[in-house]
């Protein structure tokens, strides 16, 4: 049995771990998996939005996806760090977005919902704000499901950044937002997979057009820029995302801010993370709180 998993085309993604840990993945590939992980995906190849679920300390991952992440952070010990600070940034930004009025969320690249997602805070504030979630890995939108089941102003869509138009189109998304009105659309650490190859900037342009005016784009990506290590430690991390075939592509701040075109930048602009409105002093945060960029731009 644990000659066969190896030598399958699935083991190619851990291949180069450790032999002791290669029979973990097996032997937890024997294991009974947990209600909340579809049927239909292989619980023996790591997955992002399982990673930053890890990395956030949630509960909805698998030893391949930790062994993955402990391999990223040999290189970059910070990575919790930058996780949570790019999550506390998505909830001032949701704040930031009740307090303009806008009460519908389009949440694209969703992952996981851990504690203090979109409509958690948004509906604590706001009784009644609609959230939509939108994912293309399977076990974030079955995990979506089970916790938002009962709550009808929140769903959760099965669909890809990359295809902008089935997600507009989608009944469910429909339903919920009605893009005539202002709608605050976040692509929070999502943009920083696609690569250049598959168009992120025109995916990005195509959702902005079938924004009303006065909608808001919440967004964050990774950097090399502004991380506490020399480059080449940063490259280790992307290579290890590279070995479980979910590429990180490190763009600059300019790249970054590319995608903020025909939109203008809310104050204080494209910034590091935790420099983005936050009530906390620069010197009291973690150095790894600033890696990477957040900001949110307007529609006109």
């Amino acid at each position: 049995m644990v000659n066969f998993l190896f030598g399958s085309p699935r083991w190619q993604a851990i291949s180069s771990l450790r032999l002791e840990h290669r029979i973990a993945y097996a032997l937890e590939r024997q294991m009974e998996r947990p209600a909340w992980a579809p049927r239909s995906i292989d619980i023996s190849v790591p997955s992002v939005a399982r990673i930053y679920d890890y990395y956030l300390g949630g509960s909805h991952n698998f030893e391949v996806d930790r062994e993955a992440a402990r391999r990223a952070m040999e290189f970059m010990p910070g990575l919790p760090k930058v996780m949570q600070a790019n999550r506390a940034f998505m909830r001032r930004a949701v704040d930031f977005a009740l307090e303009e009025g806008i009460t519908q969320f389009l949440d694209i690249g969703s992952g996981i919902p851990t504690f203090g997602s979109v409509h958690e805070v948004a509906q604590a504030a706001r009784p009644g704000a609609r959230v939509v979630y939108v994912d293309h890995d399977p076990v974030a939108v079955a995990h979506s499901q089970a916790v938002l089941e009962g709550n009808e102003d929140a769903d959760v869509v099965a669909a890809d950044l990359r295809k902008p138009r089935e997600i507009l189109e989608s009944p469910l998304v429909r339903r919920l937002i009605d893009l005539n009105r202002p709608v605050a659309l976040l692509l929070v650490a999502i943009l920083h997979f696609v690569e250049d190859a598959d168009d992120p900037y025109q995916a990005v342009a195509e959702l902005r057009d079938a924004l009303a005016p006065g909608s808001l784009l919440i967004l964050t990506h990774a950097s090399h820029e502004g991380i506490p290590l020399p480059e080449e430690r940063s490259e280790s991390v992307v290579d290890v995302y590279k070995d479980i075939r979910n590429p990180l592509i490190m763009r600059s701040r300019d790249e970054i801010a590319r995608f903020f075109e025909g939109y203008d930048m809310v104050e204080p602009g494209l910034v590091p993370l935790a420099s983005w409105r936050s009530r906390t002093a620069p010197e009291d945060e973690d150095p790894y709180a600033f890696s990477g960029f957040a900001g949110v731009g307007r529609t006109a």
